[in-house]
């Protein structure tokens, strides 16, 4: 009776798994779609730096999609989750607002404007996020060596 109700219990979460997973490529391919769509739109329309910021932001968040999709199908089918898919995540995270921040920041900032520096302290924060999510990746390869 018992090892018949963890069955089920595993077997449900398989399928959440799977849903969400689902779910996640569903979003990315039309996050993708309408990036085109709208970059397409821009380009005609001559919004050059528009469509090179929505292009960053989207693809970017396209690939974070990915890597969590990745995640999920590899828990469904070894169920056991690892750390190391979560850290590119985050490094991908980091990466995208420190390159949209940027992007952004270029037109909106003189560089006497106070909230000039708390984009730079927000992009120095982000840059140490970046190496301790690189420090933590090393740190788990070398775990799992042994």
């Amino acid at each position: 009776m018992r090892r018949d109700a963890y069955r089920i219990l595993q077997a449900t979460e398989t399928v959440i798994y799977l849903f969400a997973g689902f779910l996640i490529a569903a979003g990315a391919a039309i996050l993708l779609l309408t990036t085109l769509l709208e970059g397409v739109e821009n380009l005609l329309a001559g919004r050059y730096h528009e469509v090179a910021l929505t292009l960053l932001d989207r693809v970017l968040l396209a690939l974070m999609l990915a890597e969590i999709l990745y995640t999920l199908v590899r828990f469904a089918r070894e169920g056991s989750l690892e750390a190391t898919p979560f850290l590119i995540i985050g490094i991908i995270a980091a990466v995208r607002r420190v390159l949209v921040l940027t992007a952004e920041a270029v037109e909106k900032f003189d560089l006497s404007d106070p909230a000039f520096m708390a984009v730079l302290a927000e992009l120095g924060l982000l840059a140490l996020l970046v190496v301790a999510f690189a420090l933590a990746i090393r740190l788990v390869k070398s775990l799992e060596g042994r």
